[in-house]
């Protein structure tokens, strides 16, 4: 059996939504406009993980301060490349000091 992470596709749209306190379709709309990808099954379910949860929460607290929606994707891909980009350079440290 696969090990659990938080990158597994673990919750179907009805969790999901009931987890971040938003509408199914609030949900639908960020996936349409790009803010999030959730895993499809082979029949097409959605499927959230974890990091997809976060995600959408993270999207609903700069919705909340009045970020639209351009503004929201923007701002999770920066955090998305920060994060990326703090764990390579915590990679190399560790290498360094090897």
């Amino acid at each position: 059996m696969a090990e659990r992470t938080s990158r597994t596709p673990l919750y179907g749209i009805a969790v999901a939504a009931q987890l971040v306190d938003m509408p199914e379709a609030t949900l639908r709309l960020f996936e349409q406009k790009g803010l999030l990808e959730p895993f499809r099954s082979d029949g097409g379910t959605r499927r959230y993980s974890d990091d997809d949860i976060e995600r959408l929460r993270r999207a609903g607290r700069l919705r909340d301060e009045g970020m639209n929606i351009a503004g929201i994707g923007r701002i999770l891909d920066l955090e998305d490349e920060n994060a990326g980009l703090r764990e390579e350079l915590a990679a190399k440290r560790e290498e360094r000091d090897i």
